[in-house]
């Protein structure tokens, strides 16, 4: 056996054994973490969770927070989810190989990786400060206001999930469409989008798993409210809020409250990442 071939199976194995070795740790650690917030979280469940408010402290609940959280996140997303993939679709057709197209898939690269709580700072800078000089501070921090700060953590996933959806569906696709003389916007809309949608509405799925758990924005521009708020203009309490203020308490109640709420965000993510492996298999079936 030579010795260029040598090397290369001991470099080969060296490498597998490492990669091994790092999957193994981090599994260990993500097992770790689930189990937890498992444990702790359902031992602190009960009923008063969902049906009081965070008004009452260690003898409430979080059903403030859980509605809140929800309206939130849908603003978020629904602000997002168009805008993403007009600009995910636009990317992908219509300035593929673009310089103005590499320069803008860079720039959500980069916004992909920013700090979530300079998209807060900029949230409170547009909207809450000026808000509050408007209705001479009848209207500050708002539901509306945090759901906007979400909306920039979420809008870059679903652009680049919706750039790459569509670029992975085949050539010859757009090519046998423009042959029978389809117009382009109808080959994007009514071919190309429903070919992609299951990937399109993964990304969406992801990206609202990705803003669930934000906190940092959220305290600069929700900051809170102790009873129940509907309405998106008035303070709004979230469940990574609220964590995140029992979790300074000292008292071990408020601890309890904490694991429970960290429990149901972990179980929302959950749904909803079984929900876009489901509708991920269930395309691939029905394409075999």
């Amino acid at each position: 056996m030579n010795s260029p071939y040598l090397r290369r199976r001991i470099t080969n194995a060296l490498a597998m054994v490492l990669s091994t070795l790092a999957t193994l740790i981090g599994l260990a650690f993500l097992a770790w973490i689930l189990w937890e917030t498992l444990r702790q979280g359902i031992s602190a469940l009960d009923l008063k969770l969902f049906t009081k408010v965070t008004a009452y402290g260690e003898d409430g609940g979080l059903l403030n927070s859980m509605v809140g959280s929800l309206v939130i996140n849908f603003i978020g997303i629904g602000i997002a989810t168009p805008i993403g993939v007009l600009a995910g679709t636009w990317l992908a057709e219509y300035a593929h190989r673009t310089r103005l197209g590499e320069s803008i898939r860079f720039l959500n690269d980069i916004l992909l990786s920013a700090p979530s709580i300079v998209m807060g700072l900029f949230v409170y800078t547009i909207i809450v400060l000026p808000s509050t000089a408007l209705t001479h501070g009848n209207t500050t921090f708002s539901g509306f206001a945090g759901g906007v700060a979400l909306a920039l953590i979420a809008l870059p996933v679903i652009v680049r999930t919706t750039d790459e959806m569509l670029r992975l569906v085949p050539s010859t696709l757009r090519e046998a469409a423009l042959s029978l003389g389809v117009p382009q916007w109808k080959l994007t809309l009514q071919i190309l989008i429903r070919a992609a949608r299951s990937g399109i509405i993964t990304g969406v799925l992801l990206a609202l798993a990705r803003i669930s758990g934000e906190t940092a924005p959220l305290l600069f521009t929700s900051f809170g409210n102790n009873y129940m708020a509907i309405n998106p203009m008035d303070k709004m309490s979230s469940l990574p809020q609220i964590i995140y203020q029992y979790a300074n308490d000292p008292g071990d109640a408020m601890h309890a409250l904490a694991w429970a709420g960290a429990f149901v965000i972990t179980m929302f993510v959950l749904l909803l990442s079984l929900a876009s492996r489901l509708i991920l298999s269930r395309t691939k079936v029905s394409h075999d």
